[in-house]
């Protein structure tokens, strides 16, 4: 081959893998910066004196005396909403009768219905049991949206073609002030829009307590510690066995299974298979072995444990540690081996003493990437540790008590919720927490990693 054929061919292929790396950046950047743009929004946000107040009733968070002062001024400012709301209920709703009574009752209740939603409880209503009935918007964008739905109601309206032939509705947004036209309650719409911001009172907040609270009322409020601390329970019960085993595994395969006869090399050759074949099965039927091995066969729990949970994980990542360990070993020069023989050492302390530290950074890369997975898998858990609301489990509970996880509670949240909408920003939030876990764990497995090959060339 000519040399000015190899320079071509070689930036050629530079110029590839160079797009590659850009194409795979690109990529990255679309799919995580929605996530963290959204998932800030569970942090930095503008919080309604309705946050604060909740964070004082809820969680003892804040300054009694602020509280107080914010409330007078809310139900101060939000007074000319009650009274109008009262007058109309007396005077305007007594006067009618019959059919148009009716009508106007049900538009009435449902106006009730979206104030309730945006200022909370109206005088005069039974207190709530749930506390998303107990308070008003916590968050100034949902406050606003809120205020859409009182100043609006959405009506489907029939269209027809030409030829009088119905054609499909069309859904359109009506002003409410039209159905109380004339009534106590006619200013009420001008006053909200108005005057919303002084009675809801927004500021600048930085809600770092989402990752160190509890949720409340099903992820209405609070934080997410206990998916937090759950996530990190399985990932690292599920490292702590299966990288034993994984690495005693690759042991095995490498140092131990060399002289063996035809047999013997067919029965590692069928072991091979299976762990290849391991590797490509659905993580659900995992999920199902879990159950039906360690929890119905085994017992290692009455139930879902974080225990159960994390053997089920460790199973799961269990082949690609074995192959990642198995090619860092037979990665270590023979000459490490044979100089440790040669001066006396045993086998095995040859493998333990020379051979393992040699290969450990391969080892560990094996590592990161079966910790990757473990912490965002949800079907294995789905079965064995996982519930969907639950209190942070101390170290001691782990063996006899399910838990909440990032993954498994972020499809809940976005698939079987009742309120899907109303809780976007608790979704990403805990998307986003879920990516930067981890980020976090990979990075610390490659920084170790790092300072073992630093140590291994000499380097301090």
């Amino acid at each position: 081959m000519h040399l000015a054929t190899r320079r071509l061919l070689d930036r050629a292929f530079t110029a590839v893998g160079g797009l590659s790396i850009a194409l795979m950046a690109a990529a990255l950047v679309v799919v995580l910066a929605p996530i963290l743009l959204r998932g800030a929004t569970a942090v930095v946000f503008r919080g309604t004196v309705e946050h604060r107040r909740l964070q004082w009733e809820c969680f003892g968070v804040g300054s009694e005396t602020a509280v107080q002062a914010e409330t007078a001024a809310f139900r101060v400012a939000a007074r000319p909403v009650y009274d109008a709301v009262a007058a109309f209920q007396d005077r305007d709703l007594a006067a009618l009768s019959g059919r148009r009574k009716r009508e106007m009752r049900d538009e009435f209740e449902d106006l009730r219905r979206q104030l309730r939603r945006l200022l909370g409880p109206l005088p005069g209503d039974p207190v709530p049991v749930l506390p998303r009935d107990q308070f008003g918007e916590a968050r100034w964008d949902r406050a606003q949206g809120a205020l859409h739905d009182v100043l609006f109601r959405e009506v489907w309206e029939p269209r027809f073609d030409t030829g009088g032939r119905p054609l499909p509705s069309v859904r359109t947004s009506q002003p409410r002030a039209d159905a109380f036209r004339g009534t106590a309650l006619e200013p009420l719409f001008g006053y909200l829009q108005e005057h919303l911001a002084d009675i809801l009172q927004p500021r600048p907040t930085l809600y770092w307590r989402f990752f160190t609270q509890t949720s409340r009322d099903a992820h209405f409020f609070g934080g997410i510690w206990p998916e937090i601390l759950g996530t990190l329970y399985l990932t690292l019960g599920a490292m702590l066995f299966a990288v034993p085993v994984g690495i005693l595994s690759a042991v095995f395969l490498v140092e131990y299974t060399t002289g063996l006869g035809r047999a013997g090399r067919g029965l590692v050759g069928l072991i091979r298979t299976c762990i290849n074949t391991l590797a490509g099965v659905p993580s659900i039927v995992f999920g199902l072995f879990g159950l039906a091995f360690f929890i119905n066969a085994l017992r290692v729990s009455p139930n879902k444990s974080v225990l159960a949970g994390a053997l089920t994980l460790g199973v799961l990542v269990l082949p690609t540690l074995i192959r990642a360990a198995e090619e860092a070993i037979r990665a270590v020069p023979r000459t490490y081996k044979e100089a440790a023989l040669s001066l006396g050492a045993s086998k095995w302390h040859s493998i333990v003493t020379v051979v393992l530290p040699a290969a450990l950074p391969g080892i560990l890369t094996g590592i990161v990437i079966s910790m990757g997975r473990a912490a965002g898998e949800t079907a294995p858990i789905i079965f064995t540790a996982a519930v969907s609301v639950g209190r942070p489990l101390d170290l001691a509970a782990v063996c006899h008590e399910p838990t909440p996880a990032l993954s498994w509670n972020l499809y809940n949240l976005c698939t079987e919720h009742e309120a899907v909408e109303q809780i976007r920003h608790v979704q990403f939030g805990m998307a986003m927490t879920l990516v930067a876990l981890v980020l976090l764990l990979n990075l610390a497995a490659i920084v170790l990693r790092a300072r073992v090959t630093r140590k291994l060339k000499g380097g301090t």
